[in-house]
């Protein structure tokens, strides 16, 4: 039984110790020396210091094929054990990433100006932005798919965080030579005549609109969905006396961290200097309270010079 100590690997540097593994494991040195992107003359080499250092034979002589001593089998294990410590520590040692942040948001939304700001302020925390159908909204956030999403309302608020945006403006979209592409505003009894195209469903604005292109009639849809899939064959005109839609910026309840209260911050228009919307800022200090303003006698008004002159009189130079 051999008496070799296969701590005495400890020692080696894990550059030939992984030179090691990759050779036990294919058994091969010509494919392990491919696979190491090193000659073979070069792996070979290695082995052979390898076992001087350690004092015993780790690959049997002349074997064909390659086969591993009973020290070399025991310094495998060993081998695949240190690398793997080594790797491990080398991990929890490496910095971890930024934490960043991810941001829905539902067709007809555009979230630039609020994904510039964030760039302006916050470099160093990666923003991803995540286009989500209308109808997966509610579970985009449920789920963690996002963190925050711009949705459109109604939306099922329960253990959901809202604020309230923007409205926006119902449109009528007909075709182009349609009569009531010549009015300015168009009101439901306009409509009460046309083939109406059922557009409550979002996703598929893209295939109603077609439809009307090809058919004829007309569709209701949000403004920003009309210009989201706009055609030159189309046109759309606001109408009047219906109800708006809204967009509102939506998160879990309990999700609060300061990344989303720094992007909250951000589209309710807080500033970079606000104490609440800064990432890793010091805690607000109350300024203290301004003494009160001492009420201070008015100085006499000074006489003017000349008093008594006469009315027509010049003053001199």
């Amino acid at each position: 039984m051999s008496d070799f100590d296969v701590t005495a690997a400890d020692s080696i540097d894990l550059a030939r110790l992984r030179r090691f593994v990759a050779v036990a494991e294919e058994l091969h040195f010509a494919r392990a020396a491919k696979g190491l992107r090193i000659s073979r003359q070069s792996l070979s080499a290695t082995v052979i210091e390898l076992e001087k250092e350690l004092g015993t034979r780790v690959f049997v002589p002349g074997a064909s094929p390659t086969q591993l001593t009973e020290d070399g089998a025991a310094l495998l294990t060993h081998a695949r054990d240190l690398i793997s410590a080594r790797e491990q520590a080398e991990r929890e040692q490496k910095p971890s990433a930024p934490a960043s942040l991810r941001v829905g948001f539902v067709p007809g939304v555009t979230v630039t100006k609020w994904a510039r700001v964030w760039g302006e302020r916050l470099p160093d925390h990666p923003l991803e932005v995540v286009g989500i159908a209308q109808a997966e909204q509610a579970d985009a956030l449920r789920e963690g798919r996002v963190d925050l999403c711009f949705v459109r309302l109604p939306i099922d608020t329960a253990a959901l965080h809202t604020i309230a945006l923007w409205r926006e403006t119902p449109v009528a979209v007909v075709q182009k030579d349609d009569a009531l592409s010549l009015l300015d505003t168009i009101s439901p009894a306009d409509l009460a005549d046309e083939r109406i195209q059922d557009g409550a469903e979002i996703d598929k604005a893209a295939d109603t609109l077609a439809l009307v292109a090809a058919v004829g009639g007309a569709t209701v849809v949000p403004q920003s969905i009309a210009r989201l899939h706009h055609r030159r064959d189309l046109v759309y005109r606001p109408i009047s006396d219906t109800e708006f839609t809204e967009i509102a910026l939506a998160w879990p309840a309990g999700a609060d961290n300061a990344l989303i209260e720094e992007f909250v911050g951000i589209v309710r228009g807080r500033s970079a200097n606000s104490s609440r919307g800064a990432v890793a800022a010091e805690p607000a200090r109350r300024a203290p309270a301004k003494p009160a303003r001492k009420q201070t006698a008015r100085k006499p008004v000074a006489k003017q010079q000349g008093r008594g002159r006469k009315p027509n009189a010049r003053r001199g130079r």
